[in-house]
């Protein structure tokens, strides 16, 4: 394992023992409302702490940027962390949230750890040399057809804009595809399609934290990534497809026919 990825699971195992420690008993937690579907808990800051000590320990000079604590120092090495992706399944007891740790460089992002603490399930990846699950070498499924695909999305609510246009194209899948999932975790839903459980994903309205990890994870797993329309950067919009080959071109087609987003002005 690349000594960096070894650190980001050892902060990603950290992280889980503080939400274990807090997961039958939510109701006791202290939240905050960051908006409107937006929640933050203190099992959410504590996590992101447990993950930043454990990074800055072995990088004082890495830059960080976390979902909770915003942005941190300058350089060319940045750890993009969300310390509870699914923060509002938590605290539902709704078992699908993970933590996931990305380290950019230079604009790229070289490694990757996405850690369900649930289910004892640690998907990781570095750039070039392959993903895994518990060291298990990934691959994303051979589904070779929109019709038998089973696909997962999320909810645009961070952009309520966006929800009647995505509604058009969320039925277009429900006619096309075998299935498809809202499991209420990016993450997740990355690591799955690389793990080959689902054959493609689609959510908008992102944030780099969400989807940093899990786009490599996805590419390392043989799959296809990126945003769902020319000319945008995911992690700026946050708007991202992940497939695996031969059904990726059908799920941009539908959502290219049923545009979520209008990306330039009429005329």
């Amino acid at each position: 394992m690349h000594p960096m990825l070894n650190i980001a699971v050892r902060a990603a195992r950290r992280a889980a023992n503080v939400i274990l420690r807090h997961v039958e008993r939510t109701d006791a937690l202290e939240i905050t409302l960051k908006g409107r579907r937006d929640y933050v808990s203190q099992v959410d800051r504590e996590a992101e702490v447990a993950i930043i000590e454990t990074l800055r320990s072995a990088y004082p000079d890495h830059q960080f940027m976390a979902e909770e604590s915003g942005g941190s120092g300058d350089s060319d090495f940045v750890w993009i962390i969300d310390p509870l992706d699914g923060t509002t399944n938590f605290l539902h007891g709704f078992p699908q949230f993970c933590v996931s740790i990305a380290l950019e460089v230079r604009g790229e992002v070289q490694q990757a750890v996405v850690y369900d603490p649930l289910r004892d399930e640690l998907f990781t990846a570095t750039r070039g040399s392959g993903a895994q699950l518990n060291n298990r070498r990934l691959r994303v499924s051979r589904c070779r057809s929109l019709d038998q695909s089973l696909l997962a999305t999320g909810f645009p609510y961070r952009e309520e804009h966006l929800i009647d246009p995505y509604l058009k194209s969320f039925s277009s899948f429900l006619h096309r595809a075998d299935g498809v999932r809202r499991g209420g975790s990016a993450a997740l839903d990355l690591a799955y399609v690389a793990a080959g459980r689902l054959d493609g994903y689609w959510e908008f309205a992102l944030k780099p934290w969400d989807i940093a990890a899990g786009m490599l994870l996805v590419s390392e797993a043989g799959g296809m990534v990126s945003a769902p329309y020319p000319g945008q950067d995911m992690m700026r919009t946050g708007d991202i497809v992940a497939a695996t080959p031969k059904i990726f071109p059908g799920i941009i087609e539908i959502l290219r026919e049923h545009p979520v987003r209008q990306l330039s002005p009429p005329g």
